[in-house]
This record gives structure tokens, C-alpha cells and sequence, in this order.
């Protein structure tokens, strides 16, 4: 396969992934090929399993994965919260993993969008402690998954318990991006699930690098669970809709703030 080709189907993943869907005459006008070569990727990429074939364009492939069985709705309603924002942080933080690196991603929708947003890198080891983007990335060849057993929180997929926390601690990470549902200055990184922080803070422990992945509507917020002081993050990934007097506290405790 030419660069020409790679790059061409490297950026209409990274296209479907920031819009979360694409057509066949949209990537022609914004490449400059013919739909027929369009048409031809799309089925390539398809066959790898990174886009699910439309009428007429892509869509992302979890879409399908879970239309057969149902969904709690609470969890429906976070998937669709600041989808747009969650797909650009994805794409942000995807952009800081290099190759070789190990990196352990905490339960959440911001973070599922981080392990689909890894492209072109070689030697990757990505730890996951929920069943459905383990199952998401069943087709990335390019990607070495480990999953720690653990018992399954209903309705949410992520595993919690000893068991997934002693498992995490055999890994030595590079790297670990940390979903929230809350980020607060005084008090730190906040879940809504006790068991779930418990496993956050074992991969925080674990890793070299802590990035925290968060739409602005998470910050300044205190859930009921905090797992890790502000001060322990290095980075945190909001989105462009993030003012600065939000942002101000996390810079002035040293952390790298990106606004995607």
C-alpha cells in the first residue's frame, strides 16, 4: 500500500471519528479522489474492522456493536452527553501516545474514545478494565489488549473488585488517561462509583503519566468517590468550551491543560 493511500485512509478515520459519520461525496470533494476510490477505502477499512459501511458513507463501528442488546439508560444518556466534545478530546489525547507505550485507560465514555482514536502507532499495550471497548478492539491487529478479570458492574461494563486491581498492579504504565465525573482544584478527581475509584486509583498509582480526559461541564465538579489529588495529574484534556477561570486553578498546580 502507497503513504498516498495510508494517509488518505488515516484521515478518513480521523474524520468519522470527529464527526461520527461520513459520506462517500463529502471525503471525494475534501480529498480530491474519485467516489470510486472513496468507495474502495471505505470497504478496506470496513474489512479491518474500523468503520461500519453505510448508505452512502461510514459510521463508527461500536454504533452496530450495540444494537443488539439493550442499554441501561443512564448509560445511554452519558454516551450522548457532549458526544461532540468527547470525540475531539479522544482525538487529542490519542495524539500523546507514542510507540511502545503501555497505557491503561479508567471506565468511562470520554476514555472509550481515547483507546478508538489510536492510530499509526506500533507496539502498543493498552490495559482496559471495561468488557465493551475490550470488545470494540477485538479487530486492532495493531493493538495488544489485556483485560483484568474482575467483577462486572451491571449495566456499565467495568470490571472493580481485588481481583482487577491486583491484576492492574503487574503493569508498570507509560501512561494512563483518566475519565471523571468530577475534577476539582481542593479536592481532586471524583467518580460516582466507590468500587470504580478504587480501580482508578490503582492504574493512577501504576503509571509514569496521568492525563485526565474531561468536558468542561466536569470541572470544578465533586462527585461522591475522590480517588486522586489534583496535584498527582500532569495533564488534563478538556474541550475548547472550557473558560479560563475554570481552567486557571489546574494551571497553577503545574498541570498541562489542553483545550481540544
Amino acid at each position: 500500500m502507497s503513504t498516498t493511500t495510508q494517509r488518505r485512509r488515516e484521515l478518513i478515520v480521523r474524520t468519522l471519528i470527529h464527526d461520527n459519520e461520513v459520506s462517500v461525496g463529502e471525503l471525494a470533494n475534501q480529498l480530491g479522489v474519485s467516489p470510486a476510490t472513496v468507495r474502495r477505502d471505505l470497504q478496506t477499512l470496513h474489512q479491518q474492522g474500523l468503520l461500519a459501511r453505510t448508505h452512502g458513507g461510514a459510521a463508527p463501528i461500536e454504533q452496530q456493536m450495540y444494537e443488539s442488546f439493550p442499554l441501561d439508560s443512564s448509560f445511554e444518556e452519558q454516551v450522548r452527553h457532549e458526544a461532540e466534545a468527547k470525540r475531539r478530546i479522544g482525538l487529542a489525547a490519542a495524539a500523546l501516545v507514542e510507540d511502545g507505550d503501555v497505557v491503561g485507560l479508567t471506565p468511562g465514555t470520554t476514555t472509550a474514545q481515547v483507546a478508538r482514536s489510536i492510530r499509526q502507532r506500533s507496539d502498543i499495550t493498552l490495559l482496559v478494565t471495561t468488557v465493551n471497548v475490550a470488545m470494540e478492539l477485538s479487530n486492532r491487529r495493531d493493538l495488544t489488549v489485556f483485560v483484568p478479570g474482575g467483577f462486572l458492574r451491571p449495566s456499565w461494563f467495568s470490571l472493580v473488585g481485588d481481583a482487577t486491581v491486583r491484576a492492574i498492579q503487574d503493569f508498570y504504565l507509560d501512561k494512563v488517561f483518566i475519565g471523571v465525573n468530577g475534577v476539582e482544584p481542593r479536592m481532586g478527581l471524583s467518580s460516582e462509583n466507590h468500587d470504580e475509584a478504587a480501580v482508578n486509583r490503582a492504574l493512577i498509582v501504576q503509571a509514569r503519566r496521568r492525563i485526565v480526559v474531561a468536558d468542561h461541564t466536569k470541572l470544578g465538579v465533586i462527585a461522591k468517590a475522590v480517588f486522586c489529588p489534583a496535584s498527582e495529574v500532569h495533564g488534563l484534556i478538556t474541550d475548547d468550551q472550557a473558560p479560563d477561570e475554570a481552567i486557571a486553578p489546574f494551571t497553577a498546580l503545574g498541570i498541562e491543560v489542553i483545550r481540544a
